[in-house]
C-alpha cells in the first residue's frame, strides 16, 4: 500500500511542470475558443474528448474560419500521428501492467506526458499507479484551464500581449531539455528540428513532424548500433 503512495506522489510531482505549461497554454486556447464562437461547455467537452493540445488550437481555427468537420478530422488525425510513435515507444514498459488498464492509459498520452514518463520509465519500473498520477493530473488541469479560458475570453481580447502564443513552445522546448542526456540526444535533436523545417517548407501538409521523427529515430538507431 505504501509502495502504491509512492507512486502516486511521485506521478503526481512529476505532473507539476507539465501543469505550469498547460495552465497558460490552455487557458490561451480557451480565448481563442470563445472568439471562434465556442461556449465554456463546448471547449470542456473538445478537451475531456479530444485532449490534444496542438489538434485543438489546429480545429478551434478551423472552426473559426468556417471550415466544415471532415476536413477537421482529417488534418487533427494527422497532426497526431506521431502518437502511435509515443505508444510504441512506451508499449515495452507496459509489460508489467494490467492489460485492461493500457487502453485506459494510453488516452491521456500527450507530448508532454510522453516526454516525463519514458524518461521516468527509463530509469525505473513503474506500475499503473504512477501513469494514471501523472496523466490524469495533467489531463485535469489542462481541461480546467480551456473551460476557464473559454469562460473569461471575452475579457482578453489579445492574448499575445500576455505572452500566450509563446506558452506552448515555450513547454516544448523545456521538455526537450529534459531529453538532451548526452552529445548524442542533442545530435538527433538538432537533426529532428532541421528535417522538420525543411519539410514544412517542401512538403504539403503536416507531415513534417511525422517524417522527420521516423527519420531522425533511424538515425539514432543506427548511431546507437555504431556505439
Amino acid at each position: 500500500m505504501q509502495c502504491k503512495k509512492d507512486e502516486m506522489v511521485f506521478g503526481i510531482k512529476r505532473a507539476m511542470p507539465i501543469v505550469m505549461g498547460y495552465i497558460p497554454v490552455g487557458f490561451a486556447l480557451g480565448v481563442m475558443a470563445a472568439d471562434a464562437g465556442l461556449s465554456p461547455l463546448q471547449m470542456g467537452l473538445m478537451s475531456l474528448l479530444v485532449y490534444a493540445g496542438s489538434a485543438q488550437f489546429i480545429a478551434v481555427d478551423l472552426l473559426g474560419s468556417g471550415v466544415s468537420a471532415v476536413p477537421i478530422i482529417i488534418t487533427t488525425f494527422l497532426v497526431n500521428l506521431r502518437h502511435f510513435l509515443f505508444s510504441a515507444s512506451l508499449a515495452p514498459h507496459f509489460r508489467q501492467i494490467k492489460q485492461s488498464f493500457i487502453p485506459i492509459i494510453s488516452f491521456f498520452l500527450t507530448d508532454e506526458s510522453f516526454a516525463v514518463s519514458i524518461t521516468d520509465a527509463e530509469e525505473r519500473p513503474l506500475t499503473h499507479v504512477y501513469y494514471f498520477s501523472l496523466y490524469i493530473t495533467a489531463y485535469s488541469s489542462w481541461v480546467f484551464s480551456t473551460i476557464i479560458g473559454a469562460a473569461l475570453g471575452n475579457l482578453i481580447p489579445d492574448t499575445k500581449a500576455l505572452g500566450f502564443d509563446f506558452a506552448l513552445p515555450g513547454m516544448f522546448l523545456a521538455l526537450l531539455c529534459m531529453q538532451l542526456k548526452n552529445a548524442k540526444f542533442v545530435l538527433i535533436a538538432l537533426i529532428s528540428g532541421f528535417l522538420s523545417i525543411f519539410f514544412m517548407y517542401t512538403i504539403p501538409g503536416n507531415w513534417n513532424v511525422i517524417l522527420a521523427t521516423i527519420i531522425a529515430a533511424m538515425i539514432g538507431v543506427f548511431i546507437s548500433h555504431e556505439n
